[in-house]
């Protein structure tokens, strides 16, 4: 699957804390960044995603690719910083129009409940609570999100859409993608 960076390139997003706004494409201006897209701050999916992300943080940053995740809104960010769930550099979208540029579907209200059955929902909730990792309903709790993989200039690597709210790109893919 592809996808045309330029469509959100100007698009901006605001570091947390701080509120800093800044452009998406100056993630990738002059370096390797992955990119991930979490569905809500509160969801254990999301946290068990971000917490998995932290056994390859180090090798991504000493070969200099940023880890930046993006929410798609700020609503229930301060729990997830104050969980020290992620290791990279977090910032939250003002609207859904990135999430909708790059066509993350949303679920419906049957959808989100059937896939919480599958087995891979199902075994990630055992793992996100035996971490301890918890979750909230806060914020928008039918979106899905995925990840981008991008190298200095713009050049895509991998863009991954979620299937499911339990789906991620796992770390030896984006390893991988990285060649490392």
């Amino acid at each position: 699957m592809s996808f045309d960076l330029s469509k959100i390139s100007s698009q901006k997003v605001k570091a947390i804390p701080g509120g800093e706004a800044v452009e998406m494409q100056s993630f990738w201006k002059d370096q390797n960044v992955a990119i991930i897209f979490f569905r809500r701050w509160g969801c254990m999916f999301c946290r068990l995603w971000a917490k998995e992300l932290g056994e390859i943080y180090p090798i991504l940053k000493k070969n200099n690719i940023r880890l930046v995740g993006i929410g798609i809104e700020e609503a229930g960010s301060k729990e997830f910083v104050d969980g020290k769930y992620f290791n990279g550099d977090l910032f939250y979208a003002e609207d859904k129009s990135i999430y909708q540029t790059l066509e993350f579907k949303r679920f419906n209200l049957v959808s989100i409940i059937t896939s919480l059955f599958w087995k891979q929902s199902r075994e990630a909730i055992v793992k996100g609570k035996s971490l301890g990792l918890g979750g909230d309903l806060k914020g928008d709790w039918v979106q899905t999100g995925g990840a981008l993989l991008v190298g200095p200039g713009g050049r895509l690597i991998k863009y991954f859409t979620q299937t499911g709210p339990s789906d991620h790109l796992p770390n030896s893919d984006i390893l991988k993608k990285f060649q490392l």
